[in-house]
């Protein structure tokens, strides 16, 4: 039998315990997994590519998962996966709007190659809430992210706040 690679592809600006906690589930679905830190030319990211790579490459190494690797991309996710071998994109739904679009996005992936599956895991119940965008907005306020990040994490965030300047009168 051959070896089950699967990517979870994402801009992780930043990572949360919400995607820390599909990358747990998704190790245990294949041999290898590969988180997949892209660009995305439709979000203003908070982080350099370069700096989201260290950061997830950080968090996966506190986690102790072995058959989890990191590497950056900039390509059609479909093309990506045939390059490294995936044959499984994991991808993570927190409602019904992320399901909307994921499920045009795996039929178009399928379109594209019918030899890559997309399999859906549900965020943990208590985690549904956590949206980079979001963390990002609340530490930018001044709001309290240690609920939906590590403690590394909020420290990155908070540092770079820092340094844009927090936002708000309160």
């Amino acid at each position: 039998m051959s070896e089950r690679v699967g990517i979870y592809p994402g801009t992780f600006d930043p990572i949360t315990l919400g995607h820390a906690d599909i990358i747990r589930r998704g190790a245990t679905l294949v041999d290898r997994l590969i988180v997949s830190v892209t660009t995305n030319p439709s979000k203003n990211p908070m982080f350099s590519t370069e700096e989201r790579l260290a950061m997830v490459e950080r968090e996966i190494a506190a986690m102790g998962i072995p058959n989890v690797e990191v590497q950056g991309f900039n390509a059609l996710l479909v093309r990506y996966a045939e390059k490294v071998g995936a044959n499984v994109i994991v991808r993570g739904l927190r409602a019904v709007a992320d399901f909307e679009y994921e499920y045009q996005m795996a039929g178009m992936n399928q379109q594209l190659s019918d030899d890559i599956e997309t399999v859906f895991l549900m965020a943990d119940v208590s985690l549904q809430p956590i949206a980079s965008r979001l963390v990002k907005e609340i530490a930018l306020f001044g709001g309290d992210i240690a609920p939906f990040v590590s403690p590394a994490v909020k420290d990155d965030i908070l540092a770079r706040v820092e340094k844009l300047g927090r936002r708000g009168d309160y």
